[in-house]
């Protein structure tokens, strides 16, 4: 299998990726194929597809912010069960970032990623790929050492309508010893994470003023 990264929306391979992520993801998740002109050319937002006998078998998005140290994982995708994808799609995207971090003079202190909730939403089939089960993905996720920071949590929707979407948590993956994060500092990420995307939603806006209120916010098992 292949780790290859995508920067062109030419290349045949995002087709490939975007049709996988129509098939997984709930439409206001998936970003148009157009609109992933720019993002794709973005030297921060690496984007890699696992490639099998010349086919996207699976694909991740994460980012790496030297600033604060920290990773995003924008999202995981198991396109096939059997071939091992999640290990190696976790693994060689977790030494790409180890490596980022390294040049940067840093150290990796981990990563956020929104994982969602089948507790409050389960009408969403994931396009009948098991391993994307969301009870199966929470499960696995939390294995890995990923907890839930302890707030309503709610996105602008990938599609631009200024809808709020819910079903989530926003969740963080520490590699240090800590049990909380700052307020302050979940909303710094969350305002550089979404600056590109407009119109925000009130509930969103409202959401991240409070966080930074918020001296400390615990993380939960999830």
């Amino acid at each position: 299998m292949e780790y290859t990264r995508v920067t062109d929306i030419a290349d045949p391979l995002f087709a490939g990726l975007h049709r996988l992520m129509s098939e997984i993801f709930p439409p206001e998740e998936v970003l148009a194929f157009d609109l992933w002109k720019e993002p794709l050319q973005d030297p921060g937002i690496r984007v890699f597809v696992a490639v099998h006998d010349g086919e996207v078998v699976g694909a991740t998005e994460y980012r790496y912010y030297a600033e604060d140290d920290i990773a995003m994982t924008d999202f995981t995708i198991i396109g096939r069960s059997g071939l091992g994808i999640g290990p190696f799609l976790a693994n060689r995207r977790e030494a790409d970032l180890r490596r980022l971090a390294s040049e940067a003079g840093g150290m990796l202190k981990g990563m956020f990623a929104e994982i969602y909730d089948p507790y409050q939403s389960q009408e969403h089939e994931f396009g009948s790929v098991k391993p994307m089960d969301p009870f199966v993905r929470r499960e696995v996720l939390a294995h890995l050492g990923y907890r839930r920071l302890n707030f309503g949590y709610v996105h602008p929707s990938w599609q631009g309508d200024g809808e709020a979407v819910g079903g989530l948590d926003l969740c963080f993956l520490p590699y240090e010893d800590t049990s909380s994060l700052p307020g302050s500092f979940i909303a710094k990420f969350l305002r550089t994470y979404y600056s590109v995307l407009e119109p925000k939603p009130a509930q969103w806006t409202e959401m991240v003023e409070a966080l930074e209120q918020r001296d400390a916010v615990e993380m939960l098992p999830l």
